[in-house]
């Protein structure tokens, strides 16, 4: 009888801890593109021509223009691909964008500049609870922590993601 409830008390437990895990699953249709609008701080996942999902984002704390240089607080504006995962991001979980791309490297280098990189969509900081103001990364796309989690479920590698102004 012991060795009854001792199972049951370790399946219980693990019911819990995954439904806790930052870890979701997804089986719904694909998402085959990512747009970002940053005038309305909006980003939406497409399957096919069909919004899946839509978001509210935070930008980079100097969200007019593209990003130019590293250190100028802008998001990037462009077509990229989304080309890899942090699952232990400082940022909850996070999604790398494949900034910069030749045009933003030739933008750099004509202004003898590095375009910077290490461009995310991720979720919240872990160094303090609340984010203070609208559009504070230094140039990634955020959303809530479990936003993410759901995002991170259902976007792959080699998603297209299309940034406009």
């Amino acid at each position: 009888m012991q060795a009854v409830v001792k199972l049951v008390v370790a399946v219980a437990l693990a019911l819990t801890l995954n439904a806790c895990s930052k870890f979701k699953t997804y089986d719904g249709p694909e998402v085959t593109r990512i747009v970002v609008m940053k005038s309305s701080r909006s980003m939406y996942l497409f399957h096919g021509d069909a919004v899946l999902k839509s978001y509210s984002v935070d930008l980079g704390f100097a969200p007019t223009g593209t990003k130019e240089v590293r250190g100028d607080g802008r998001t990037p504006e462009g077509s990229y691909l989304i080309d890899r995962r942090n699952p232990n991001s400082e940022y909850h979980l996070s999604l790398g964008i494949d900034y910069p791309n030749e045009d933003d490297i030739a933008r750099a280098r004509k202004a003898v500049k590095n375009p910077g990189g290490d461009i995310f969509i991720h979720g919240g900081p872990k160094r303090w609870r609340d984010r203070k103001a609208v559009d504070w990364t230094a140039g990634c796309i955020s959303v809530t922590n479990k936003e993410m989690e759901e995002i991170y479920s259902m976007v792959k590698d080699g998603t297209p993601i299309d940034i406009f102004p």
